[in-house]
């Protein structure tokens, strides 16, 4: 799969949130709790759903390292955590309460899932649902900006979920390398606020 220009990324996204698809147990639409997170019972709600879940007294990146990271078979199977562009939502299912902590002013979360024979569409990725292909495999990671400067350049290992986590700059443009067991996948990147956390179409070849 050819990567994807960024401005039809963003027309892709826009088309999926306006259908509301769900596909492959991934984030597609972009989570809005509204007002009432942001009164006194939305507040003591949220920090029940926090509380609930092991996750008080963490913030955006500490829950999103938590969950991102924990074996797939331990994954708590009624929360949804969504990692948006400016916000981390987490939704209770069996509860039905919301909460959201802010994402970091200076740092953007994406979510890559490297794949050789089969991938899924997500713009929004989900900590406790999206599962790539994967999982556990030993991957050499670098970003570049446009004007070439290395941003990133690791050793990573696949989370179980079949994802690896980056934190990169905001704002920034450039491009994402992956390669795996001989193998390379190059794709376009960026990581403003309109711009997805979830990336699955850097097939390896």
């Amino acid at each position: 799969m050819p990567p994807t220009p960024r401005p039809r990324r963003r027309a892709l996204a826009a088309a999926l949130t306006a259908s509301c698809l769900t596909l492959a147990a991934c984030g597609t639409t972009q989570s809005n709790p509204g007002e009432p997170g942001r009164t006194a019972a939305g507040q003591t709600a949220a920090a029940e759903v926090l509380d609930q879940y092991g996750l008080a007294d963490m913030d955006a990146r500490g829950v999103i390292e938590h969950l991102d990271t924990m074996p797939v078979a331990e994954r708590p199977t009624t929360l949804v955590a969504s990692v948006q562009p400016t916000e981390l939502v987490l939704t209770d299912n069996a509860g039905g309460s919301i909460a959201t902590l802010p994402m970091p002013d200076d740092e953007f979360y994406l979510s890559v899932a490297p794949y050789r024979d089969r991938t899924h569409d997500c713009l929004f990725h989900s900590l406790t649902t999206c599962l790539g292909e994967l999982g556990g495999e030993t991957v050499d990671i670098t970003v570049t900006d446009d004007a070439g400067q290395s941003i990133l350049e690791e050793t990573r290992t696949v989370y179980d979920n079949g994802f690896v986590g980056l934190w990169l700059p905001r704002d920034l443009t450039g491009t994402l390398t992956i390669e795996h067991d001989g193998a390379t996948s190059e794709v376009p990147i960026s990581t403003g606020d309109d711009d997805l956390t979830c990336l699955t179409t850097a097939h390896l070849t």
